[in-house]
């Protein structure tokens, strides 16, 4: 089991690698290159930077360990048809016109060169901020027969937050860790981190990376 809170995880003490999925949530040129979305939203990416070795490490593990890897990545289409009008509106007023950024053509669509995807990984490209929506997710996650699931990435607040109330909704056993996702805005990183604790767990649980990677390194039989 891995130490974390309100409970440790998974709440029966069955880890198992082949049912359980670690997810990479965002981790784009879009959200963490000074020059993309977030930095023209006025955020700061260094806090989304901060995160990328500890993502590392736990992709490291759990790739050891037989885990799924997913990363999802988010953008609209080039010709931007699957944008409704509102979206387009948001796009025009975040003063967006005329450039690639958070399109499917653009090269901050693109996961950072620091994160490490192997051939053997899965990734999910998504409109939406939860990676359920519009997406084959669920369709891959059943196929294999994952049942637990991992978060990383970001923004704590907004798509890693979705995807996870999603996930708790078709109820996926989840576990966040709290170290390996980030926002630009700290108090709302923090406010998103809590609400995983509250009603006892309502979304699930919440670890630290040391405790997952502790945890994984026994299943893979490495040292951590």
């Amino acid at each position: 089991m891995i130490e974390a809170i309100p409970f440790d995880f998974p709440y029966d003490g069955r880890l198992e690698p082949q049912h359980t999925a670690l997810l990479v949530i965002d981790l784009q040129e879009d959200f963490l290159s000074p020059t993309g979305y977030f930095a023209r939203k006025g955020y700061d990416p260094a806090p989304l930077r901060a995160i990328l070795p500890a993502v590392n490490r736990l992709i490291g593990v759990a790739r050891a360990a037989g885990l799924t890897i997913i990363h999802t990545r988010q953008g609209y289409r080039a010709d931007m048809a699957d944008m409704t009008p509102y979206e387009r509106w948001r796009r025009k007023r975040a003063g967006l016109d005329g450039t690639d950024v958070l399109l499917r053509s653009g090269p901050g669509f693109q996961i950072v060169s620091d994160i490490e995807v192997a051939p053997g990984d899965i990734i999910i490209d998504k409109t939406c901020n939860s990676a359920f929506t519009y997406t084959d997710l669920e369709l891959i996650l059943r196929a294999r027969g994952i049942t637990h699931l991992m978060f990383t990435g970001c923004t704590t607040d907004v798509c890693v937050h979705t995807t996870l109330r999603e996930a708790c909704d078709r109820n996926f056993q989840c576990l966040t860790i709290a170290d390996a996702c980030a926002s630009g805005d700290r108090y709302a990183h923090e406010a998103a981190l809590h609400m995983v604790t509250v009603e006892d767990g309502v979304f699930g649980a919440l670890a630290d990376s040391a405790a997952v990677i502790s945890a994984l390194s026994r299943l893979a039989g490495v040292a951590s």
